[in-house]
């Protein structure tokens, strides 16, 4: 399959795991979300590298442990942002990552002194920063702000991951064996997180299944995992800068979803601040493939 229908097969697959998450919300805390998330992509990367022959065996904990941490925490937030805001609002704030990255690379091209800043990059900054104002204005009222904030630091920290990932690439390690890592702190951090929660709360963090609530579990673990193996193989066969502008995607699917299913609110002020942020997005993501060379510059579920 060509690499452009791939990447649009991965972006619609992440959008609709975004649906089955809003609906787990229903059923259960973010962080049982992650734990059985992860459940699910650490048995079926296992599954392929056994039968593939492939190790999982890695040289770079530590490297693994950084870059689990941030991305699990993103991932944590951002479940917990799909479940209390519009379908599109929380999938835009999470793909602010790009818009993150080149603010991250000019900080620190600032900070070394090795290189000067390129004012097309901080126009790319601050027109993202105006989307975020733009997309957060409908959901401003004070029991939706927490949740809006969440979303954002969702994006902060995916930025972080795949600067990690980025690094963890260039030391040699393959993509399956990062998401398998990943899977793994997502295991853990789920578990530490619903178990905190117990005794904090004093009671019983650990919710009942139903068919239909593990049905939603296991469509998320599955949907994550099959999208993330689409849009590596994508990046594998394609041009980046092509894969790059298609995930923005997502947000298109997320907003069909969104209407159709939830009854989300359609504002021309959500819709001007998706445009706008997909827009800083793409610039941001143009200017950083010079600096980020031969490395997918990845947007979404960290």
């Amino acid at each position: 399959m060509p690499a452009p229908l791939l990447m649009i097969a991965a972006t619609f697959l992440f959008a609709t795991m975004g649906v089955c998450v809003k609906l787990a919300s229903s059923y259960y805390d973010a962080g049982e979300i992650v734990m059985y998330r992860s459940i699910v992509g650490v048995i079926l990367i296992a599954a392929l590298s056994l039968t593939q022959g492939r190790s999982l065996r890695t040289r770079l904990p530590a490297m693994h442990f950084w870059r689990s941490l941030s991305g699990v925490t993103s991932l944590s937030l951002w479940f917990y942002a799909l479940g209390h805001l519009p379908l599109a609002t929380a999938m835009t704030l999470n793909y602010m990552s790009s818009v993150w990255m080149a603010l991250f690379m000019m900080g620190g091209a600032a900070v070394l002194g090795s290189a000067r800043i390129d004012g097309r990059m901080v126009a790319a900054v601050l027109l993202g920063f105006g989307g975020v104002a733009m997309v957060l204005r409908p959901t401003m009222e004070q029991q939706q702000l927490w949740y809006g904030l969440a979303g954002l630091l969702s994006g902060i920290l995916s930025a972080l991951a795949y600067l990690q990932i980025t690094a963890l690439g260039r030391a040699g390690e393959p993509e399956y064996r990062i998401v398998f890592y990943f899977s793994l702190g997502g295991i853990a951090a789920g578990t530490l997180t619903t178990v905190t929660s117990s005794l904090v709360a004093d009671r019983n963090g650990w919710h009942g299944h139903s068919f239909k609530s593990a049905a939603l579990l296991l469509a998320v673990g599955l949907l994550a995992t099959s999208a993330q193996l689409l849009m590596t193989r994508a990046y594998g066969q394609g041009k980046t800068l092509v894969n790059a502008s298609l995930q923005y995607l997502a947000i298109v699917f997320a907003a069909i979803y969104g209407v159709t299913l939830f009854d989300d609110p359609v504002t021309a002020s959500a819709i001007a601040g998706m445009s706008t942020i997909v827009i800083a997005g793409l610039m941001a993501t143009r200017l950083q493939a010079g600096k980020l060379k031969d490395q997918p510059l990845l947007i979404g579920e960290a």
